[in-house]
């Protein structure tokens, strides 16, 4: 049996704090006791807010607390082909449609239909998309796309379940309920999600599922926050027959007001840590590892 094989997947838009630190460690932990292979992957398809001194900061922090990744690293920018070819299976299958509202159009929306009954909000807290784009004609969608206006590819919920079925995932970790062991997915709970933009190729949610696959990745593990997406990513890898890894979603890190800690709220990053003469089994004694 081939080793299982972990993976750390950060986006170079700010500087790593503690929080990453824990998800990192945890990781090389995890694979070492296991006897696998840590992968590092680089998401960086927000060409907008990544740069290329927070992706060579990314580097010298895991350096510093002691970690090793195999090479070559994964940066998703480079794979753009990957995406566009994963959009086009869905596409075959009518599973995905362009949508061209702005956002401020969608809030709008959803204000309109909220003053008249309760509307549906994603795990995350944001109004679910109202659907109203597919109700376009085929042609009036085409036009709109060669003329330029802006636009985001959207998976069709009910048709993607049609085909899906129930299905569920194997958490070994703990859900922000204490959800653990058989999972049952909820997708439908997303509405229906965004997979790419016009000018951005691939969501997280589908360019993670891809890269997942693509590096043979066994074991996904991450914060709690993500544990709900989870059910979208298992409904993905189900339409694109991709292999599923398991999931260990783990507690998050706050700050003194209970607050996560997070890139933008400014939390502490590791670099200051280092600069300070924090050394790395400090950092691993203050995130409990």
């Amino acid at each position: 049996m081939p080793p299982p094989v972990f993976r750390f997947a950060p986006s170079p838009n700010g500087y790593l704090h503690l929080g990453h630190a824990y998800s990192a460690l945890l990781n090389a932990d995890l694979a070492r006791q296991a006897g696998g292979r840590l992968l590092l992957r680089i998401e960086d398809i927000d060409a907008t807010r990544c740069r290329p001194e927070f992706e060579a900061a990314i580097y010298e922090d895991l350096r510093w607390l002691g970690m090793v990744w195999e090479m070559p690293v994964r940066r998703q920018s480079e794979h753009f082909a990957s995406y566009r070819a994963a959009l086009d299976r869905l596409a075959a299958k009518g599973l995905i449609y362009p949508s061209f509202e702005s956002r401020a159009e969608i809030a709008r929306m959803v204000t309109e239909r909220e003053a008249r009954a309760a509307w549906s909000r994603d795990p995350d807290g944001a109004p679910l998309y109202p659907g109203t784009a597919k109700e376009l004609p085929a042609r009036e969608r085409e036009a709109l796309m060669a003329s330029g206006v802006p636009y985001a590819l959207r998976l069709d919920m009910a048709a993607a379940l049609a085909i899906a079925g129930d299905f569920d995932w194997r958490e070994e970790g703990d859900g922000p309920g204490g959800e653990t062991g058989l999972v049952v997915a909820r997708p439908e709970a997303w509405g229906d999600v965004i997979l790419a933009r016009k000018d951005t190729p691939a969501s997280y949610h589908l360019a993670v599922v891809v890269d997942d696959a693509l590096q043979g990745i066994t074991d996904v593990v991450r914060g709690q926050d993500l544990f709900w997406a989870t059910s979208v990513h298992r409904l993905l890898q189900r339409l694109l027959d991709l292999p599923a890894p398991r999931y260990r979603h783990h507690a998050l890190l706050r700050d003194a007001a209970g607050a996560k800690l997070s890139k933008s709220t400014r939390a502490t990053g590791l670099r200051e840590l280092w600069a300070e003469g924090v050394s790395p089994a400090e950092v691993r004694r203050r995130i409990g590892l």
